[in-house]
């Protein structure tokens, strides 16, 4: 079961796709925004959910008092689900968050948006290839806010990406299986 971890929509359950998808844990999730509430960096922040799934990182920033979040994944299913759990999030949270839903390929919507975004989640596919990665990061760039802070998910298993210009890597952390690496604007 996936769900709100806190805020105004705490505790919500959310629909899950029913393939294709790896939703990140509740308690990675839960260091995930601790972290980040601790660094004043979800209230009033343009949020950008990359390979959403089923939307729980970004979603969770809305619960938490982010302005603008937007949930991108190109599977028709993902898009459906997402679609469904950004409406029960709204209806919970303060009409001030707007909350959409991107049917396209991440590297198409991040070619076609302006930015800037403040918060940035990325978990794509485990086996999303490096180069792929890279490319992703390199075009994210270009639409960060200059105090952005970016959330990867990994294998803990995998190497590290290579981390283009523009970014870089503020530290790692592993929790079992997955890895998360904080990057920020270098």
């Amino acid at each position: 079961m996936t769900r709100i971890i806190a805020g105004a929509a705490g505790s919500l359950q959310l629909k899950v796709p029913p393939f294709g998808t790896r939703p990140t844990s509740d308690r990675v999730r839960e260091a995930i925004f601790s972290a980040l509430e601790a660094r004043d960096a979800i209230t009033d922040a343009r949020v950008l959910d990359l390979y959403a799934g089923s939307g729980a990182l970004g979603l969770e920033a809305a619960s938490r008092g982010a302005a603008q979040v937007t949930l991108v994944d190109k599977a028709a299913a993902a898009s459906k689900v997402l679609a469904t759990n950004a409406a029960l999030v709204r209806r919970r949270v303060d009409e001030g968050v707007t909350i959409t839903v991107s049917s396209q390929p991440v590297q198409s919507f991040l070619g076609g948006t302006a930015g800037p975004w403040d918060l940035v989640f990325l978990d794509p596919p485990y086996e999303l290839g490096g180069a792929e990665l890279v490319h992703n990061l390199e075009a994210l760039v270009r639409v960060l806010s200059d105090d952005a802070v970016v959330v990867l998910e990994r294998s803990a298993r995998d190497r590290p990406p290579e981390w283009p210009e523009g970014l870089e890597l503020e530290r790692r952390k592993d929790y079992g299986d997955t890895a998360i690496y904080w990057l920020g604007r270098d």
